[in-house]
């Protein structure tokens, strides 16, 4: 499975999903999917590495709150991400976001992402069981 991400109609939200090989992987397209929400993420340079770092009971909850600890990076340090690596070890995530400094010209963010939410929230292997899916709707 290659890894990739992809939004899904949800009401008044927007849905997303990400999928790789691992559910780490699936976690950093998760992540990727919401800095689309924004912006195009293949336009982020890589010039600041932020670490995040989180714990949560279960899978899911450990997803929502990832996304969450990204929003609150985007919002306080006024940045945007377009890369991400994640290792899980158990229901620890350790990460490090790579991206730059918000540009409203270079970037023309198209929405602010508020939140993670628990609707549609699932973490599971793919059908084919070869790879790991992740999703969730973003409050906008």
């Amino acid at each position: 499975m290659h890894a990739h991400w992809e939004h899904f109609e949800h009401g008044a939200d927007i849905g997303m999903r990400g999928f790789g090989a691992s559910k780490a992987q699936a976690f950093e397209q998760a992540a990727l999917a919401l800095t689309a929400v924004v912006t195009d993420p293949s336009s982020m340079l890589a010039r600041q590495s932020v670490p995040i770092a989180c714990d949560a009971p279960d899978d899911e909850l450990l997803l929502a709150t990832w996304l969450n600890a990204v929003v609150y990076e985007m919002a306080v340090r006024r940045m945007l991400f377009g890369r991400f690596e994640v290792m899980l070890d158990g229901t620890h995530l350790a990460a490090q976001a790579h991206g730059e400094p918000t540009d409203v010209a270079r970037h023309r963010p198209a929405v602010e992402a508020k939140g993670a939410t628990l609707t549609a929230l699932r973490v599971a292997r793919s059908g084919d069981g070869v790879g790991w899916g992740a999703q969730t709707a973003v409050d906008v």
